[in-house]
């Protein structure tokens, strides 16, 4: 009988991206949001700068995590093209090689031989990849991927404290609160998705968040008077 798990590793890649650009949507924006308001803009001036914000924030994340990424899958294709030709070149040293890993993990030198064998007969690239490069189909580096879910979830992110622009005399409270809330929620969403301690991702999250905005209030009030 076939025993299913719900394991999340397949998760890591996007769930990364989708998060760090959420996060990073709500975080810059409001802080933004938040230094420009403290040193008494006007309201139109306080929402152009958010949109400013919410367009180069996004294409900036989309950029970053696209080129950090096709390093990364770069590396990963190098290092499968050599496994590659050693294993063209030099299969008993490969097939040694993939041995002494099951023995390692803790196998018997007998049934970490006979494990290697039938492993490379079957698929000995992928073998190698998975079990000496710990490289899978699952966590395998995708670009695009991750550039398109950055620059999504950024824009997701950053356009939640653009709604909380009002014209007030407590915008600075409300999009400083009104963010934290988002983040407090982005980080228990991410947290349940990931099968992550929900309590304290959120803490995490908004601690974060609250000392960006605390920062930012504090230097634009400062400039503010200062002007």
């Amino acid at each position: 009988m076939r025993h299913d798990e719900n394991h999340r590793t397949h998760r890591i890649g996007w769930l990364r991206a989708a998060v760090l650009g959420a996060n990073d949507g709500i975080v810059s924006t409001a802080s933004l949001i938040v230094g420009v308001a403290a040193a008494d803009a006007s309201h139109g001036n306080v929402l152009v700068t958010g949109i400013a914000g919410l367009v180069a924030g996004a294409m900036s994340m989309a950029a970053g995590e696209y080129v950090s990424v096709s390093s990364q899958a770069d590396t990963e294709q190098a290092d499968l093209e050599r496994e590659r030709l050693e294993l063209a070149t030099e299969p008993d040293k490969e097939l040694a090689e993939l041995t002494a890993i099951y023995v390692a993990r803790g196998l018997e030198a007998g049934l970490a031989s006979e494990v290697a064998r039938q492993l490379t007969a079957h698929d000995a690239h992928g073998t190698h990849a998975r079990d000496e490069l710990g490289i899978s189909e699952s966590l395998s580096a995708r670009p695009v991927q991750a550039a398109l879910a950055s620059a999504g979830t950024f824009a997701v992110g950053a356009a939640l404290p653009l709604v909380l622009i009002v014209p007030s005399a407590s915008l600075v409270w409300t999009v400083s609160l009104g963010s934290l809330v988002f983040l407090a929620l982005l980080g228990g969403l991410a947290a349940r998705a990931g099968g992550s301690p929900i309590w304290r991702a959120t803490a995490r999250v908004t601690f974060w968040g609250a000392l960006a905005m605390a920062l930012t209030a504090g230097a634009g009030a400062l400039f503010g008077a200062v002007g």
